[in-house]
């Protein structure tokens, strides 16, 4: 990486490390082999890699994916390049995950709102919960709401 940043070789071939660690004005050309394995985010970061001098750049997404859902996702990408509106898309089409387990995607078991249309209400919730936790960090006070905070943990712990 350094001998590229320095323009002593133009060619680096590389894993996803370069997503947070490489400023190469000069780039101008990124291929990403197997884009659909990858979450639209990280493809918007990697993109960012190139593009950062005065020279017309690209970024090269190949996929050899048959199914519709990530021609879809890799679709995204071409329509904008606003990082808020493609995390919204990658958020309404994979789901958040699981957010005390393993799985790296789909929806989590919620019963009341919907993570990718209630983003506005789920904001006021988390407010809302930063109150609760701030003025009662053991939630002494809320003895259901603990004991299903409880619970969640030692499931997630249980995976």
């Amino acid at each position: 990486m350094a001998a590229f940043a320095a323009g002593e070789i133009q060619l680096l071939v590389a894993t996803t490390v370069i997503e947070v660690g490489i400023d190469v004005p000069n780039a101008v050309v990124m291929m990403v082999e197997n884009a659909e394995r990858f979450g639209l985010s990280q493809l918007h970061q990697l993109r960012g890699r190139v593009g950062r001098g005065t020279q017309k750049s690209c970024c090269i997404l190949l996929s050899d994916a048959k199914g519709d859902a990530a021609r879809q996702r890799l679709a995204v990408l071409r329509r904008t390049s606003d990082g808020f509106k493609i995390a919204e898309e990658d958020l309404r089409l994979r789901g958040p995950g699981d957010f005390f387990g393993m799985r790296q995607h789909g929806l989590p078991p919620m019963q009341i709102a919907d993570l990718a249309t209630d983003s506005r209400v789920l904001a006021k919730t988390q407010e809302a919960a930063r109150d609760i936790l701030a003025r009662d960090p053991q939630l002494d006070g809320y003895p259901i709401l603990r004991r299903r905070v409880e619970k969640m943990m030692e499931a997630a712990a249980g995976l």
